[in-house]
Parts: structure tokens; sequence; C-alpha cells
């Protein structure tokens, strides 16, 4: 397992993450719930891909996107995408940007 997805896996067991609105209406519209999103990213063991962000609102010159496709445990196969985040030097929390069912199923 990564050392990416290590760092991930802790701090969702912490409870330090956040949905985006995007990810959050994409739950709501999909009927999963954020339990199922934690579940899915607990029982992932690697990380599906990394993208570099294009976005002209990212906070650093360089910044990573990682995909996880995991199942919850109820076998509901979800799609997540996140980043790490950073607020003045306070503590990092992994930013859900996407969290839907996955069309891989």
């Amino acid at each position: 397992m990564s050392d990416v997805l290590v760092k991930i896996k802790r701090l969702v067991l912490k409870g330090h993450y956040k949905f985006s609105e995007k990810a959050s209406l994409e739950m709501e519209a999909d009927g999963i719930t954020e339990f199922d999103v934690v579940e899915s990213i607990l029982n992932a063991v690697t990380i599906y891909k990394t993208l570099r962000s294009k976005s002209p609102l990212r906070g650093q010159a360089k910044e990573y996107l990682y995909v996880i496709q995991s199942t919850n445990l109820d076998g509901l196969f979800i799609y997540t995408k996140g980043k790490f985040l950073q607020k003045a030097g306070e503590e990092t929390y992994y930013f859900l940007i996407s969290s839907k069912r996955s069309v891989s199923e």
C-alpha cells in the first residue's frame, strides 16, 4: 500500500476530511452517504490514479488529485477524487472534490 494512501486513510480515520459542494451534490444524487464514502476509502488497497491539478484555483504550483475506486462494506463501488489541504500551517485535511457511484462496476 502506498504511503499516500496510508496518509489519506489516517486522515479519514481521524475525521480530518471535508466534502466540496460538488461532492455533496453527487452523493445526494447517487443516494450514498458520507459513511459509504469513508468505508470505501478505508477499504481501498490502491490509488486508482494520480492527476496533476489544472485548476486555476489550486493552492500550490504542483497540486495532485488522488482517484480512489473501492467498495464500501455493502459492496457498492464508489469513486472519489480528493487532494490534501493545509490552512495557515494547521492540520492537513483530505478534501473530497468528487464522491459518487463508480461507473466501473
